[in-house]
């Protein structure tokens, strides 16, 4: 009864932690811009905490490199399962513009599995709270596998 009623307050309020790998930070405005009142994703229940260990949703924005795949991973593993990625903007995805450099290890699905990829550069905020209500979906897909 507690463990269903956890997973359904999970999905009615997700809580998001952001994270930047180095991006030019158009997408991590675009990502604040969904708390402003204009978009104000507050009022859907979604909560942007500081502490993975909390969080049941990681978007991550930027490109990774050699120097930050480390810190990206670690926050993963310290997220609770089930949880869920969301890659943000054409860094996120592939690398971006910066994909041939030699530091750039390329998108997040390099390092951590992505369940949701918003592309975009920057990607818009409607397209970000699109990825998370579909990310929601798949959540609620896995806590029904991890039920059975």
């Amino acid at each position: 009864m507690l463990k269903n009623m956890i997973q359904t307050s999970r999905l009615k309020s997700p809580w998001i932690i952001h994270f930047d790998c180095g991006s030019c930070n158009g997408c991590d405005i675009e990502v604040l811009a969904c708390l402003t009142p204009l978009y104000d994703v507050e009022r859907f229940g979604v909560v942007n905490v500081g502490n993975p260990k909390h969080a049941d949703v990681l978007l991550v924005t930027g490109t990774v490199n050699h120097r930050n795949k480390h810190v990206l991973k670690n926050i993963y593993d310290q997220m609770p399962n089930p949880k869920l990625v969301i890659a943000i903007g054409a860094c996120g995805l592939s690398g971006g513009v910066f994909r041939e450099a030699p530091n750039v290890v390329g998108g997040v699905d390099k390092v951590i599995p992505v369940d949701v990829y918003v592309p975009g550069c920057p990607a818009k905020p409607e397209a970000i709270i699109d990825a998370v209500v579909a990310g929601l979906g798949k959540l609620a897909e896995l806590q029904k596998q991890a039920a059975i």
